[in-house]
């Protein structure tokens, strides 16, 4: 019955964190999948976190299906993360909000949503990005095209030429962007670019979709939000999904949202309403209990201020990590720039390593990272970043 059916190919990202799983060798260096690890190489648990869920299960009662869009304090929560508890965005009621199945399941709620009511629009992802953007959006039916972003030769951004792309695009093309520690180059928009780029969006009347699954990991829980409150102050439309996988390190509780933010309050009541009827279809309603964690940590004052300084903590140990990678290289290779390595942000980083000098670290040292050269620097540590460097040093230098 089933001889038709294709074998998997499997996801290259996952497919090689199996193959580091089974990897005999003691010293063995996994920097392939985006989870962050502690100094100790382990999936910490947040104690606010903890804190939140212990209160949760205190007062546990029944557990009936969830509304097909969520818990309505979790989206509110969100809502008040994203844009700020005040956002007129918010008190004007023009931001419709759902509890998704993580982030990826924001995304995906958001592309059949686009793909019903924009059908002849195309996906325009950054070049390159999050393998399963282009996974998810042609899933849903959509045409894939990539915009200028990534500069290999510097390791930062084609800003000008991004720009000028945005210009010539047609109406109401749909932009996938990172709001934040962008996924995979850790190269973002600057302030001055995102201002640079609403009239652009304004003009061509163009329909940015924000991925925002690294809030706190770039320059603090506010400051990551720049660009959806800029978007949603100059009175654009837009779709933005969140995660609180890394930030809250729930990753198997599979805990996100998506919003659209719309012109008007009767908008967004009928956008809510096609969302509603997107996920009835899929998965019906989202789980209870991470979304009720992350509800209470949000809301609750002493737990929020202990997140935020947890998030804070994780992200100045990932800069530590970038830092002293940046400095073994550049004293192995004192003939080679590895700035980029500082200015790049978030989880992960580009190392300029081609796909064979990746397998060849692999092979050789034991250090696994994408063959696009994408590493989670995440992964590193006190003990074993020096060895991560010596070997990226002893590739690229043939």
């Amino acid at each position: 019955m089933f001889e038709h059916v294709d074998a998997y190919a499997g996801d290259p990202i996952l497919s090689l964190n199996e193959a580091f799983q089974k990897d005999p060798r003691a010293g063995k260096i996994n920097l392939s999948i985006g989870i962050y690890f502690d100094n100790d190489g382990r999936i910490p648990m947040l104690p606010s976190v903890r804190a939140a869920e212990l209160a949760v299960v205190e007062v546990a009662g029944p557990r009936p299906y969830l509304p097909m869009e969520g818990a309505a304090n979790f989206r509110s929560a969100v809502q008040a993360l994203l844009f700020g508890a005040d956002h007129p965005a918010i008190k004007a009621g023009r931001i419709a909000t759902i509890q998704g199945v993580g982030s990826s399941g924001g995304l995906k709620v958001g592309a059949d949503l686009l793909k019903r009511y924009f059908p002849d629009s195309k996906i325009y992802l950054s070049d390159p990005t999050w393998d399963n953007h282009r996974a998810v959006f042609e899933g849903s039916g959509h045409t894939c095209e990539t915009y200028p972003y990534y500069d290999p030769a510097t390791g930062g951004l084609r800003f000008d030429a991004m720009l000028a792309f945005f210009k010539a695009l047609p109406t109401r093309s749909i932009v996938v962007m990172h709001a934040c520690c962008h996924n995979p180059t850790g190269v973002d928009l600057t302030q001055d670019q995102w201002r640079a780029l609403v009239p652009v969006i304004r003009e061509r009347g163009l329909l940015p979709f924000l991925d925002l699954a690294y809030q706190g990991y770039g320059d603090g829980i506010d400051e990551d939000a720049f660009a959806p409150r800029l978007l949603a102050d100059e009175g654009l439309s837009f779709l933005i999904a969140n995660s609180f996988s890394k930030s809250m390190s729930l990753y198997g509780e599979r805990c996100g949202g998506l919003s659209v933010v719309c012109p008007d309050a009767d908008q967004a009541a009928r956008v809510l309403g096609q969302m509603k009827f997107m996920i009835r279809r899929n998965y019906s309603n989202p789980p209870m209990h991470g979304g009720q964690v992350v509800a209470k940590v949000l809301t609750t004052p002493v737990l929020r201020e202990m997140w935020e300084a947890e998030v804070a903590d994780m992200r100045e140990r990932i800069q530590s990590m970038r830092r002293q990678l940046h400095d073994v290289l550049a004293a192995k290779l004192p003939g080679r720039d590895f700035s980029y390595f500082l200015t790049q942000r978030g989880m992960f980083s580009y190392t300029g390593l081609t796909a064979e000098q990746a397998e060849r670290l692999k092979t050789e040292f034991g250090v696994y990272i994408l063959r696009s050269g994408r590493m989670c620097v995440a992964g590193l540590n006190t003990r074993n970043v020096e060895a991560t460097a010596e070997a990226m040093a002893a590739v690229l230098a043939g």
